[in-house]
């Protein structure tokens, strides 16, 4: 069995690198690289954002969460669906008609055009908030590799994250942004498969077998077979908030998810794009959250030592072996997706909007390719040297990144689009506030009682609104004030 999933591995890993090195023949500009040039179609974007979107944390973390804590993880759902609906229909038409208004390459590069006057600071800040969340965010794609292949193979965590490196820094290396939505939308379908059809074998298991999920969920205590966890009042309104307040990191502040929004070509394309992220999503997500209960009925909690390798024990158990193949790669290309447009957002924060814009040095557009590359090789190592050392689980890490780059810059986002008296000292404090409350939270006793990705929002909220109250901007006319690419 171990040889037939191996080989369906490399030949997976094979094709989506070759995809890579098909984009890395074609000459690119800067643009072209960090963006696509705006030559993709919105289905492609859709697909490619969601499956950005859904990594390790979806497959490994969340199937893990639901199977130990059961119905109530539902609320997690319902925050996450909830807020990218609003993201799809309200944010990215915005997020289009603005950047080609400010002819902008990255988020952090829009915030700055914006707010002129204090441009260069917010480049920085911004860029330095990513890269300290981003770097780990990475990593916890690295390491739900090393788990899944630590469940397959049996071997090391450290081998499969090594594995990982080389494939993910492959494919950002050779094609840029153009190479990272194509295999993204392959490897969203591989997704869609995964958690569109583990539900249904393991109900089919679970029927021919004659097992009561109402028993089992029952007979697994703990709250499992409740919406609310078993808990009533404060601790159920501290559950549902903790639980639904992934809705915060998912308001236009994910820079990895912002960018296929501004890589939207027209108007028709941001509609078909809306349709085929919220299908994706309902499909996916509801998938997961009946793996999870699924999960209940057919394991004892105590019989894993991390219940994120649920999912893949699953699909070893109940499936022969060439669609274990197919499915557990599907699991993979999640974590390789998403790690790889992580590792082109720290890439083009650190060429296009510290390197170009605020330093201003002049190269030429191969060289700032070139440029790109490097950073994506550092970023990549460093990535490993993270999923390396570090012993929290997946879920945890990706929800510190939720709260700090996601939380904080969905503020940055609703306020400079709804707010006229947001203002450059504003959009700067809500960075800092953010990077540093969330800093501070996710290391003290509060993050379990309220988790950062709630209490984040709202420290950044309150700091933008306060300081743009108290340095009111000085208005210089729209699309002047900084440079516009090349």
């Amino acid at each position: 069995m171990e040889v037939v999933l191996a080989i369906e591995m490399v030949l997976y890993f094979l094709f989506i690198i070759g995809i890579g090195l098909i984009f890395s023949r074609k000459k690119m500009g800067r643009s072209e690289f960090l963006l696509g040039g705006k030559k993709l179609p919105g289905w492609a974007l859709a697909f490619s954002e969601r499956a950005t979107s859904e990594s390790s944390w979806l497959l490994l973390g969340f199937t893990g969460f639901t199977f130990l804590t059961g119905l109530s993880a539902i609320w997690t759902i319902v925050g996450m669906v909830l807020g990218i609906s609003f993201t799809w229909l309200v944010l990215a038409k915005k997020f289009m008609i603005e950047t080609d208004k400010h002819k902008v390459l990255t988020l952090t590069d829009y915030l700055a055009a914006r707010f002129p006057n204090h441009g260069v600071y917010i480049r920085i800040f911004a860029t330095a908030l990513i890269l300290i969340f981003f770097i780990f965010y990475v990593g916890a794609q690295y390491d739900g590799i090393g788990k899944t292949f630590f469940t397959i193979f049996n071997l090391t965590p450290t081998a499969g994250v090594i594995i990982s490196t080389i494939v993910v820094i492959a494919i950002a290396f050779s094609g840029g942004f153009i190479s990272v939505v194509w295999t993204d939308m392959i490897q969203s379908i591989m997704m869609l498969i995964v958690l569109g059809g583990m539900p249904i074998i393991a109900l089919i298991h679970i029927l021919t077998h004659d097992i009561s999920i109402i028993h089992e969920m029952q007979a697994a205590g703990n709250g499992v077979d409740t919406w609310t966890g078993g808990v009533t009042g404060f601790a159920f309104g501290l559950l549902f908030f903790n639980n639904f307040s992934y809705f915060f990191g998912y308001l236009g502040g994910q820079p990895q998810l912002s960018a296929r929004f501004m890589a939207l070509r027209s108007e028709k394309d941001a509609k078909v794009a809306s349709i085929t992220g919220i299908v994706w999503t309902l499909i996916a997500f509801f998938g997961a959250f009946f793996i999870g209960i699924m999960a209940i009925a057919l394991y004892n909690i105590n019989d894993f030592a991390d219940e994120e390798v649920i999912l893949p024990t699953m699909i070893l158990d109940l499936t022969p072996s060439w669609i274990a193949g197919i499915l557990i790669s599907g699991i993979i290309a999640a974590m390789i997706t998403t790690a790889t447009s992580q590792i082109m957002v720290v890439t083009s924060s650190i060429s296009e909007d510290l390197m170009n814009k605020s330093f201003k040095i002049q190269l030429s557009e191969t060289k700032w390719v070139l440029i790109s590359r490097i950073v994506i090789i550092i970023t990549g190592l460093l990535a490993l040297l993270m999923a390396v050392v570090s012993k929290s689980l997946v879920l945890t890490v990706v929800g510190w990144a939720w709260a700090g780059v996601g939380s904080t810059l969905s503020v940055a986002v609703l306020l400079t689009f709804f707010w006229k008296r947001y203002s450059g000292i504003g959009v700067i404090a809500t960075i800092i506030s953010g990077l540093v409350g969330t800093l501070i939270w996710i290391n003290s006793p509060l993050d379990d009682i309220i988790s950062a990705r709630f209490s984040t929002f709202f420290i950044a909220l309150f700091f933008g609104v306060t300081f743009s109250l108290l340095f009111p901007e000085k208005r210089h006319e729209e699309g002047k004030g900084d440079e516009a690419p090349n």
